[in-house]
């Protein structure tokens, strides 16, 4: 098992500024947007974040550095990191790659969503799956991919020990069609027992709309308060 990586300095609570400089990065770079937006939940959200659109390499860069600063802020403990098919992939890789270049360097692996039978052969690829294992991936709907990774891992001989996300909606789960009172990321922590950090939440992001007018969405505070209030939830 490679050496883990000890993190020892932990986030203050109190401070924000690296997850306003997030929400202005996203909001910059148009992946981060406001409107209308139908979510996987049926709901109609006023603000979408699409991870996709960190399409060059300076913005994957860039957001490879927020994510490396978070972790190194949260005091989670780590041997690998995994990347789940499909977006986990290139963030899972240049997370690796700013660890690295900070002196964590930890082995890296994804999988496919399916298994290849020629050359190396299955779904993993990379490092082998072993010790504590960090799963990386943009937003966490209803837990669904992280399950997957969950399982895969656990085949493995590895264990899932921690999850570190872009953003937290901080919004109620469905659970067979029906609204309940925890998200997804408050259902990984509590009944998976992995830790989860986020660059930036929710709340930032309201904080964040409280001091900046969105160009052409002047009530766009207003209506992710709205949203908010519908179907937030409290926060873990």
């Amino acid at each position: 098992m490679s050496e883990g990586v000890e993190m020892t300095t932990r986030q203050d609570p109190a401070q924000d500024n690296l997850a306003q400089d997030f929400v202005q990065f996203a909001v910059a770079g148009g992946v981060l947007r406001f409107g209308e937006f139908k979510t996987k939940a049926g709901r109609l959200s006023p603000y979408f974040f699409n991870a996709g659109l960190f399409d060059d390499g300076a913005k994957l860069g860039e957001l490879a550095q927020f994510y490396a600063q978070r972790l190194l802020a949260s005091g989670i403990e780590f041997d690998m990191i995994f990347g789940p098919a499909y977006k986990g992939i290139p963030l899972g890789a240049v997370l690796a790659v700013a660890l690295a270049r900070s002196g964590k360097n930890v082995p890296f692996a994804y999988n496919r969503k399916e298994a290849k039978d020629h050359g190396e052969g299955g779904t993993l690829v990379g490092a082998p799956l072993q010790g504590r294992v960090l799963i990386v991936d943009d937003v966490m709907s209803a837990g669904t991919a992280v399950r997957e990774s969950i399982a895969l891992i656990q085949r493995a001989g590895a264990t899932a020990h921690a999850v570190v996300i872009a953003l937290d909606r901080q919004e109620m789960a469905t659970e067979n069609g029906q609204d309940v009172n925890h998200s997804a990321v408050q259902y990984v922590q509590q009944q998976l027992g992995l830790q989860v950090c986020a660059i930036a939440k929710l709340n930032d992001l309201l904080q964040y709309l409280q001091h900046h007018s969105v160009p052409g969405l002047a009530d766009a505070h207003e209506r992710v308060a709205a949203y908010r209030t519908r179907y937030g939830v409290d926060a873990a």
